[in-house]
């Protein structure tokens, strides 16, 4: 057989981490042993039916059939607009400051391909949703790692990055409500760092999908774009995949600064055709009518977390309650890699976790419980790992 070498570009990327545990997993399952998946981040709550009556209407009209624009509906783009301006207070151009996307990772992972050269610098948070550095690899760039720490509240250090890193950036990825740890950002941080990135006129790449997974309604997450200049140098994406359950719909939104949403779009112009028009109808329908639905979700996961952080405080792992997001990021026990502990769990329990190192370096020693199965399973997962 002729052997056909991968890119190098594809040869760099690191090992897949989930490889084992997927291994693992298909040999417990065929021990005939209960998994319960506590790994990905997918809501297991259905869409609300007024979205998917709203698909399914739009997906009997004729006119939607056919190739969609490649930056989406202005219908759709100004449902996004009066939903910032509602939930944010920012207001936005959905004809120049607003472009749909196939979800936001299709979004974050074309981004860089317009404004990263071969040799630039990208700062990447990390923990991090994996994405953001295999995105930067793909166009070349060079990837700085900032880590975040529990003794700085997940916050990135801007202060240890030197003003000759600075010098070079191109952009800098940030993520709050923050995948893996659940981190939320406060007003002080976004002004500290738009205020940096218009010093060192470095894109801010704001990966916001968890906003609307909250807790307390007097903390709610922000956007950066509320801090005053933000739009000089951000760039927001957001999805409708957390917030009103619909992952598999692939819908989602890029927004702020003109110049980087316009850049955005010329590259979706060439590389896809669009979100099928039905689910943008559905979209705007979600957008207008889905808060009292959200405020739903949000009190089941707060029941999730709640259960899960007193379970997992019983058993003596150590856990912040988070304030926002569907994710705990818990300690591994002493003496045990993130990688080993997860593996341990899964061949011994049938109970799948994620190993923080998944998340990059500075995720070693931890690991990530998506609370995304009902009470129930989530007792009989944390039962069975506390008998360990």
């Amino acid at each position: 057989m002729i052997e056909f070498p991968m890119a190098d570009r594809v040869a760099a990327l690191p090992p897949y981490l989930f490889a084992e545990i997927d291994r693992v997993k298909a040999e417990v399952r065929a021990r005939g042993v209960d998994i319960i998946s506590l790994g990905i981040g997918d809501p297991d709550l259905p869409t609300p039916d007024f979205i998917v009556e709203a698909l399914c209407a739009g997906a009997k009209k004729p006119e939607n059939h056919q190739y969609p624009d490649y930056v989406g509906l202005l219908a759709f783009r100004a449902a996004v607009a009066d939903w910032y301006k509602t939930r944010f207070g920012v207001t936005l151009d959905p004809a120049k400051e607003v472009v749909s996307l196939i979800g936001s990772k299709e979004g974050i992972a074309h981004f860089p391909l317009a404004f990263v050269n071969p040799g630039d610098l990208v700062i990447v948070c990390s923990p991090n949703y994996p994405v953001y550095p295999v995105a930067t690899g793909f166009c070349g760039g060079e990837v700085k790692i900032l880590p975040l720490t529990d003794a700085n509240d997940y916050l990135p250090d801007l202060d240890s990055v030197t003003d000759a890193e600075w010098a070079r950036a191109k952009m800098i990825f940030v993520n709050y409500p923050n995948n893996p740890t659940s981190a939320v950002a406060p007003r002080a941080f976004y002004e500290k760092l738009v205020a940096k990135a218009r010093e060192t006129k470095t894109i801010v790449v704001s990966d916001a999908a968890y906003t609307e997974m909250y807790y307390d309604p007097a903390e709610r997450p922000m956007s950066i774009l509320e801090i005053e200049g933000a739009r000089e140098v951000a760039i927001e994406f957001h999805s409708l995949s957390k917030t009103y359950n619909m992952t598999g719909w692939r819908i989602g939104m890029a927004v702020g600064n003109e110049q980087l949403v316009k850049g955005l779009g010329k590259i979706k112009e060439n590389v896809d055709s669009g979100i099928f028009q039905a689910v943008q109808e559905a979209g705007i329908v979600a957008l207008a009518k889905g808060e009292p639905y959200a405020e739903q979700f949000r009190g089941i996961y707060k029941e999730r977390r709640d259960v899960a952080v007193a379970a997992l405080a019983k058993m003596g792992i150590a856990c912040r309650t988070p304030k926002a997001s569907f994710y705990l990021w818990c300690k591994t026990p002493a003496g045990q890699t993130s990688s080993a502990f997860v593996t341990k769990v899964l061949q011994e329990t049938g109970v799948v976790l994620t190993p923080g190192n998944g998340f990059g370096a500075p995720g070693e020693g931890y690991f990530r419980i998506a609370m995304t199965v009902p009470v129930a399973r989530l007792e009989e997962a944390l039962s069975r790992i506390a008998k360990l």
